[in-house]
């Protein structure tokens, strides 16, 4: 490990709005655990809904739609500490205490959540996985789990690059017989204001995206407690191309468009 990369690690111990849990430390009893159901009472002393951003990376998501937002509570949740020691720390320096963030695997998720404990999620542009569908966060394997910390109807939102995602989640969608409250595979030729809290802000890797001349895809849903999940028997074409190597500093914010 590099020494820039541990010093964040040493240093996001220390941060009062981060919390770190693995899979060792789930079997082992953590305190964290005992969160599940009680994340208004004991950290954000409030009674706003909860929203989680899965996969947060750099957390500026988190943040942004935290500064937007100060009526609800944002947790943004990865594996990936030395990206979510950028987003954690802008927090607490303008701060925000309408903000957390949990680093374990999103599989652990009804470790740290209790039942109708989540309001919304948002999955923004995940790894479409596009060999193995129970790695998609996407995917029934996952349904069932969001299922298990967020209220019945609950939000789900899916930004994304990938056209494979897009056709993926759209066909398991359907095949559930979920409600969809927004399709577009173009966000950003929309240009109403029923887009605006998906369109009106853009991460960084989101930006490199559309640089590259990609259109933006995204999906919103609802949520049901049901128990006959189904993955789409269908063929869907896979991506063409490739992410690349991308850079990252402090100074990268994320956009808000006009």
């Amino acid at each position: 490990m590099g020494k820039n990369k541990q010093k964040k690690f040493d240093e996001m111990k220390d941060f009062s709005n981060v919390f770190q849990c693995g899979f060792r430390d789930v079997q082992s009893g953590s305190d964290i655990t005992k969160m599940a159901g009680h994340w208004n009472e004991l950290y954000f002393h409030n009674d706003n809904p909860i929203t989680l951003e899965l996969g947060c990376g750099h957390g500026e998501y988190t943040v942004g739609l935290a500064q937007r937002n100060p009526s609800r509570n944002y947790i943004g949740i990865d594996i990936k500490g030395s990206r979510m020691w950028v987003g954690a720390k802008e927090a607490l320096q303008t701060g925000l205490n309408n903000v957390a963030f949990l680093r374990t695997q999103i599989e652990l998720l009804p470790n740290f959540f209790s039942t109708d404990e989540i309001d919304e999620i948002w999955i923004t542009f995940p790894d479409p996985q596009m060999k193995k569908a129970t790695k998609r966060l996407t995917s029934t394997y996952f349904m069932q789990r969001y299922m298990k910390v967020m209220r019945n109807q609950g939000v789900i939102n899916l930004k994304t690059d990938s056209p494979f995602l897009y056709t993926y989640t759209k066909a398991m969608l359907e095949t559930n017989h979920l409600t969809f409250t927004a399709d577009t595979d173009d966000l950003y030729a929309k240009g109403d204001e029923e887009w605006l809290d998906a369109g009106g802000l853009q991460t960084y890797y989101e930006r490199q995206w559309l640089d590259r001349g990609f259109t933006i895809k995204y999906l919103r849903w609802l949520l049901p407690s049901k128990t006959d999940w189904q993955e789409p028997d269908i063929e869907i074409e896979k991506d063409t191309y490739r992410s690349y190597n991308r850079t990252y500093s402090q100074s990268n914010k994320p956009a808000i468009k006009d």
